[in-house]
């Protein structure tokens, strides 16, 4: 693991942010002033108060027009602890996707929605109407804890599974910003939902002896700066890695007794995958194993971690202010002190656990309870109609009729809760009728456990294209692993747009991590269980060089797997020294050609094919030509025999031209082309 630079022992100048933070009057201005104001956009102070609040600024960079004012709107995202989203809150998610959104909505992999396209102006309407329907969109985004991750699958005779989403939401009750900032701006102070607090949860914020809390102020764990940066948390069970939980700044593992009964917690912290390009002291970790804590001390031992971070996390460079730093810094031992002298006593040992496997509890199963759960696959997250595949309206007509629960997953899935067993022929049929497979294993493998962020246009940390790329991607993917002899191998692909990590490619078996337009840095050798970190094996390659670098290491590891070794894990054992030394050696036999978007007949209907390549034979020279829309433009692979892509060889050698205009000039030749 690369070093950080050690905690400096003189105060050095805080950023920026944390004055914002002090001048905000706990999360209150300028936002409360700006909302009020007739204007398409917020300052940049406001926006990073707002954060808090659960909304980014963006703006469209599709509609950039030289010498006009951004396309400037709103990303809004819900805290959902657990995924859990109640049919009322789905439907009215979805009818403010409609009304002042985009007419998507987008199932995130910290298990929230988020809604794309709203304008300053319905704001305050938008967040209002979530509120009031059993929804919050506080502590979604911001210096605090995020929304806190549990497995989703609504297990009844499990009590353990019972017992993560339990925890789940205590804790995000125990960490919910304590200001009216939120209630004040956005319902003109009502609180909507009113709920009477646990008062397990009530006292153990107030809790103190140990200098965890801050007394007489209205953030009594967070204080006026909150914390450095983002901090995230998630609940599991042993064996299930469905939450990615080694990403996490804080992750819990339940322990139970020969009785199923909750005895404490396992404990891992120091995860986080944010990084920068060209900054070696950024980088991807793991959480480590800290400790064992007893149910009745948890939440003591929360505070503990938190206020380590709180007080000892960089808060001068914002780079280096998530937890990791801090833990990678002090190391293990150094930082469990600290959180022991946080929790008044010293920890307990870590208990032996299962190895930890990825599920994403896809079609229809048992409850436990006599009912059903049905988990259906969204790809990339993005809960739309387009064409005959009808999602949004599907979804919404189920919840309409059968007044079901909803559980979000890490993998931007959905799963309905609590189904009838009579209820699930008619389940069956509207998917059906709307274009929805239920089916799984009917899922093209690299698409059921891929990610991608949304990326462009509208994330203004976007390098690189991500969500409207990676469908092509994946089809290219899987017609090179077909030509290669691996018909029936698939592996995890994230793919984000820029370095920091939102659909968590660092854990990926291959990861594309956008560098540059049209390039991305690739990782590899993550495990599939989501246990191992990747590594980076190339800084840019270029989408019309895949086939090119993926071909040469596709075949070593046809040839030289071990028996069921997966994709990543042989990647992890042969190393990239061996890769590299193999691709070297190797002639690819795939050739990526760019051919522009101006050209008709043949292109038009390569345009129109998005499900399956099409195929042109020509004296057995093209075997297949396969479109993928990338950036605007249609990028076509062109495989040829050995016999053909020899003698190609030979004469761009030759002519001094590329083979890629000599194939060129061939297809224009016998297309008749000008």
């Amino acid at each position: 693991m690369v070093k950080s630079a050690p905690p400096e022992t003189t105060i050095r100048k805080l950023s920026k942010l944390e004055g914002i933070k002090e001048r905000s009057n706990f999360l209150r201005e300028p936002v409360a002033t700006e909302i009020l104001e007739d204007t398409t956009h917020f300052s940049e102070e406001a926006i990073q108060i707002l954060k808090f609040h659960g909304s980014y600024q963006q703006d469209n960079r599709d509609n950039r027009v030289r010498g006009q004012e951004k396309d400037y709107q709103m990303m809004l995202r819900t805290r959902n602890p657990g995924g859990f989203i109640p049919p009322q809150l789905y439907l009215t998610l979805d009818k403010l996707s409609d009304d002042y959104g985009n007419h998507t909505m987008r199932i995130t992999t910290r298990q929230g929605f988020q809604l794309h396209g709203i304008l300053k102006k319905n704001l305050k309407s938008t967040i209002a109407a979530i509120v009031k329907n059993m929804g919050s969109t506080l502590g979604a985004c911001g210096d605090l804890n995020r929304n806190v991750m549990a497995p989703a699958a609504p297990f009844k005779n499990k009590p353990e599974y019972q017992y993560a989403v339990e925890y789940a939401d205590k804790i995000a009750d125990l960490l919910t910003p304590q200001t009216g900032a939120y209630y004040e701006i956005w319902l003109d102070g009502e609180k909507a939902i009113t709920a009477q607090e646990s008062p397990e949860i009530k006292a153990a914020r107030q809790r103190n002896g140990t200098g965890t809390v801050f007394h007489d102020n209205p953030e009594p764990i967070y204080g006026s700066h909150y914390m450095p940066r983002k901090f995230k948390i998630s609940v599991t069970v042993p064996g299930d890695n469905s939450i990615d939980l080694y990403t996490q700044d804080l992750s819990l593992v339940v322990i139970t007794d020969e009785n199923s009964q909750l005895k404490g917690f396992n404990v891992f912290a120091g995860g986080g995958l944010g990084r920068t390009h060209n900054k070696e002291e950024t980088f991807a970790r793991k959480a480590d194993e800290i400790c064992y804590v007893s149910k009745s001390d948890v939440y003591d031992l929360v505070k503990a971690i938190v206020a380590t971070q709180r007080d000892y996390g960089d808060r001068a460079q914002r780079r280096h202010a998530r937890l990791k730093y801090l833990i990678n810094d002090w190391g293990v031992e150094k930082f469990r002190s600290q959180v022991e002298e946080y929790f008044g006593k010293a920890v307990e040992p870590f208990k032996p656990l299962p190895e930890f496997k990825y599920y994403d509890y896809l079609g229809w199963n048992e409850q436990g309870d006599g009912k059903l759960f049905l988990g259906i696959s969204i790809e990339n997250g993005r809960v739309k109609d387009e064409g005959s595949f009808q999602l949004k309206t599907a979804l919404r007509k189920i919840v309409k009729q059968f007044n079901l629960d909803i559980r979000l997953t890490a993998n931007h899935n959905l799963i309905f809760l609590d189904i009838a067993p009579e209820n699930k022929p008619a389940i069956e049929e509207i998917l059906q009728n709307h274009g929805i497979n239920s089916d799984p294993e009917k899922i093209e493998p690299l698409v059921r456990y891929a990610m991608a962020c949304p990326a462009l246009p509208t994330c203004g940390l976007a390098i690189a294209e991500s969500e409207r790329v990676i469908p092509g991607i994946l089809d290219r993917i899987r017609t090179l692993l077909d030509q290669v002899g691996l018909q029936n191998e698939h592996f995890v692909v994230r793919m984000t747009g820029c370095p920091n990590g939102c659909a968590r490619p660092y854990m990926a078996e291959l990861g594309f991590v956008g560098s540059a337009p049209d390039a991305y840095q690739l990782w590899l050798g993550g495990s599939p269980n989501q246990t191992r970190l990747a590594l980076p094996y190339m800084e840019r390659l270029h989408v019309d060089e895949l086939e090119t670098q993926l071909e040469p290491m596709f075949v070593y590891f046809k040839e030289y797997r071990e028996d069921q070794e997966s994709f990543g894990d042989f990647c992890h054992r042969v190393g990239f020294d061996a890769i590299r030394k193999y691709a070297a050696k190797y002639e690819v036999k795939t050739i990526a050609t760019g051919i522009s978007d101006d050209r008709d007949g043949l292109v038009e209907a390569m345009a129109d094919s998005t499900t399956a390549p099409i195929t042109e034979e020509s004296n057995g020279q093209v075997v297949a030509i396969n479109n993928t829309t990338i950036a605007k433009k249609l990028r076509h692979r062109v495989s040829v025999r050995d016999d053909v892509y020899d003698k190609l060889k030979q004469a761009s050698e030759s002519q001094g031209k590329t083979m890629t205009d000599l194939v060129n000039e061939a297809l224009k030749a016998y297309l008749e082309i000008e």
